[in-house]
């Protein structure tokens, strides 16, 4: 909700109780009045991807991290075409692990990593956090604890997922994984296992009974096989305009500075794995899902609630000190010129890097990659969920 409609809806609520005991038809008209207005926001808000990641970081594990550190930006980019309703969706990702002796017993061996955010560079950071040691694996409680602890929403548009990926069996911890299932389908919120070995290991371990309670996918993958990354002839020219994109961001406020040491930080984890995974973060970089608002002007000014009159000469960045509000903008609008002409580039480039892939690697599997974005795609259609490839 806006941050202006929260104040309304509040003072339209409380003048709704007041008034029932005074006069029932004058609080009948306020309630009319409030639920117009939540049902007129509820029509203006995007839609929304919700995909909750529970990974197991026990010591077996290290390949399946290894993937989801690799596949990120990827999985990203192919959530990027997603459409419903004729508007792209917003994406929001939460990251929680389990089955790590480093976590607090109490607790069931569980961390919540990160909750729900569109900051891809958090979730980047996040990812690179994990690290692997032995312990307890409780589906059932990971499952539930997400459930409860997220900011799932009502809106029916939403896609709501749980991807939950582990080797051991479903069954462990004091909390029954069917009622766990069963909060989430209360929730409209679709699990979605990821069993880590033999395909009916994972079915005698109740990993397919997991996703079978809330109609998601039962997968298995090899989660020490590496990822495929395929090195097209576009990739030089996509990472040459990433350092140019890297030029366009003007930080301010607080964390501004500190945001922008984090966005070079996630391009060279990136880089780490090889060139053709830094390329597919290069494309996500570029893709309307990349959003900075709290940190860079140029997507800050494009926030209804933004306004230069509440930014203080400190926390411009040096270039702009004791600028006027007019050089301010021309720099700004600047830099979204140049921005917007570079994502334009990358775009086309990237257009024709995914022609080369696909016919390079129409046989491959990418293990938790596919995994993932198969399974969207599947219970996106319920929902009148399409892809464009644009």
């Amino acid at each position: 909700m806006k941050a202006q409609l929260k104040p309304l809806v509040l003072a339209l609520s409380l003048a709704t109780l007041t008034a029932c005991n005074a006069n029932t038809k004058s609080s009948t008209q306020n309630i009319a009045v409030t639920e117009t207005i939540l049902e007129t926001h509820s029509k203006s808000k995007k839609p929304e991807i919700k995909v909750a990641l529970l990974l197991d970081t026990s010591n077996s594990m290290d390949g399946l991290i290894d993937q989801a550190k690799a596949q990120l930006w990827q999985v990203v980019n192919e959530l990027s075409y997603a459409k419903c309703k004729g508007e792209n969706p917003n994406l929001k990702i939460a990251l929680y692990e389990y089955g790590n002796d480093n976590l607090n017993a109490d607790e069931g061996y569980l961390r919540q990593v990160i909750a729900f955010s569109d900051d891809l560079d958090e979730i980047s950071k996040s990812l690179f956090s994990l690290t692997t040691n032995g312990g307890q694996e409780y589906c059932g409680k990971v499952v539930s604890t997400a459930i409860n602890q997220l900011n799932w929403g009502k809106d029916k548009d939403d896609l709501k997922f749980i991807f939950i990926a582990g080797n051991e069996p479903y069954t462990q911890g004091n909390v029954s994984y069917k009622d766990a299932s069963k909060l989430a389908h209360q929730n409209d919120v679709t699990v979605n296992t990821i069993f880590c070995g033999d395909y009916n290991q994972g079915i005698s371990g109740y990993w397919k009974d997991g996703a079978d309670l809330t109609h998601g996918n039962y997968m298995a993958i090899n989660h020490n096989q590496a990822t495929v990354h395929v090195a097209s002839p576009y990739d030089d020219k996509i990472l040459e305009l990433n350092e140019k994109l890297n030029t366009t961001y003007v930080a301010y406020g607080s964390a501004g500075r500190k945001k922008m040491e984090m966005q070079a930080e996630q391009d060279s984890n990136a880089r780490s794995y090889n060139k053709a995974n830094a390329v597919s973060r290069t494309v996500s970089k570029s893709s309307r899902l990349y959003k900075n608002s709290s940190w860079d002007l140029v997507d800050a000014e494009k926030e209804d609630d933004f306004s230069y009159d509440d930014i203080k000469d400190s926390q411009l960045p040096q270039e702009l000190k004791g600028k006027s509000k007019a050089e301010i903008k021309s720099y700004v609008e600047k830099k979204r010129k140049a921005r917007e002409t570079l994502q334009k580039a990358i775009a086309e480039l990237n257009m024709k890097r995914r022609g080369y892939i696909e016919s390079k690697t129409k046989d491959s599997d990418n293990g938790l990659e596919n995994a993932l974005i198969k399974a969207i795609k599947v219970q996106a259609k319920q929902k009148n969920y399409k892809w464009e490839k644009s």
